[in-house]
């Protein structure tokens, strides 16, 4: 799996998972629970996760919606 998008913001990863799931690529939301070791101050981002072979596609279709992607490092 590769990350496709890391935030902070809980409604940037719903609207990311909701435009993926509408072109049929499945994602895997990851650090969900890590805001209750935290207390809630919202300081550690989620991650989005996509298959390898849906990398390409999942960051046009985030990008084509200006959602910032995460690049390859």
């Amino acid at each position: 799996m590769k990350e496709v998008l890391r935030t902070n913001d809980p409604t940037v990863i719903a609207f990311a998972k909701s435009l993926l799931d509408g072109e049929d690529i499945d994602c895997f939301e990851m650090d969900v629970h890590m805001s209750v070791l935290e207390g809630s101050i919202g300081i550690l981002p989620r991650r989005l996760m996509v298959r390898d072979e849906d990398l390409f596609l999942a960051r046009a279709a985030l990008r084509d919606n200006d959602i910032h992607v995460t690049e390859d490092r």
